[in-house]
């Protein structure tokens, strides 16, 4: 009987660490896949980098990471951003703009990643200075955003918005020795915000603005900066992912690219337990769902599914995870088997 019960309390108090139900939801997803594919787990090398189906899912999880990432710190303020798809596409015009003008490929790296921080130089205004509400005030750039990057297309024509560059390419689909270069700028992407967050004050008075914006202030914190501060962030976040999708498509296409990158992105922070409320951030988590989200759209590719179910597969899974995540699902999942058992 004790032993019954040593074990009952250790699977519940596995049950629940944060980290547990997203790790096992992608360790899930990929035995699946190991069935689904035989070839799932093969690595190999293809002109000159690794190339498989783990990989991939690892690269193209990328953008959408990286993007959550700058969304973690915004959702830590009590906030959200739903203009970041619109910043990639405003990014990607700007780039295949001054290319078409004849700027250095480096200066016009800075654009870009300027144009995000000023993007987010708006949103903080808004929000911060203005004090709109936050998806009122993201809202307009999302709406404006992708009609602002045919406006730019239109600077030099619009009639051909596809370049070559290689050092934008190069960030994007190149790679250093066998890694793919937009693993390493994920990573070196993670490493700078983590230590800004988990090493600086930062961290700790964007989760005080998030929990208790009244009793921040009254502490002496300054909220409207703090939440400025994260605007800035998730703008230049968004701009990173602007230049790796726009170089990995050769073209600024401000339509489609990113499209619904804002909603994967809030997916990615609420999977890796980040709440809606604000007052905390969690940057591992966040990437754990960014992964467990692409790993489903991949499995699904490989599962020969028609097109239209996938959304619908995708939701499903998705919806079990958090429900999984749920402490009120919990209980009451150990409820009905502490029942049964009785």
């Amino acid at each position: 009987m004790s032993t019954d019960i040593t074990l009952s309390t250790r699977l519940r108090a596995l049950a629940g660490y944060r980290a547990t139900w997203p790790l096992l939801a992608l360790a899930a997803i990929f035995i699946v896949d190991g069935f689904i594919s035989p070839g799932f787990y093969d690595i190999r090398i293809v002109e000159g980098r690794l190339f498989g189906s783990v990989i991939d899912i690892f690269y193209r999880a990328m953008p959408t990471a990286i993007v959550a990432l700058g969304m973690a710190v915004v959702i830590g303020t009590k906030g959200i951003d739903l203009s970041v798809g619109s910043v990639v596409a405003i990014c990607g015009a700007v780039i295949a703009w001054r290319i078409h003008e004849g700027d250095s490929h480096f200066v016009i790296l800075f654009l870009a990643l300027g144009t995000g921080l000023l993007c987010g130089l708006w949103n903080g205004f808004l929000v911060a200075v203005l004090n709109i509400q936050p998806i009122i005030a993201t809202l307009i750039l999302m709406v404006s955003g992708r009609g602002i990057g045919l406006l730019v297309n239109q600077f030099y024509g619009g009639t051909d918005p596809s370049f070559e560059s290689a050092l934008l390419q190069g960030l994007s689909v190149g790679h250093i020795w066998l890694i793919p270069t937009r693993l390493i700028v994920g990573v070196g992407v993670f490493i700078a915000l983590w230590f800004l967050i988990r090493r600086t004050a930062l961290g700790l008075f964007i989760e005080a603005v998030g929990g208790n914006t009244s009793a921040a202030n009254l502490a002496g914190v300054n909220a409207r900066l703090i939440i400025f501060s994260a605007y800035l962030i998730a703008g230049l976040c968004a701009g990173i992912a602007g230049v790796i999708l726009t170089a990995d498509t050769h073209t600024s296409d401000p339509v489609s690219v990113a499209l619904y990158i804002e909603l994967d992105a809030i997916l990615a922070v609420v999977i890796g337990g980040g709440s809606l409320a604000g007052g905390r951030i969690y940057l591992g988590m966040t990437v754990i769902g960014a992964l467990i989200i692409q790993a489903l759209t991949t499995s699904i590719l490989i599962s020969g599914l028609p097109p239209e179910y996938n959304l619908v597969v995708k939701a499903v899974v998705v919806l079990f995870v958090l429900l999984l995540q749920s402490q009120n699902a919990r209980n009451a999942v150990w409820g009905l088997f502490s029942w049964r058992k009785s």
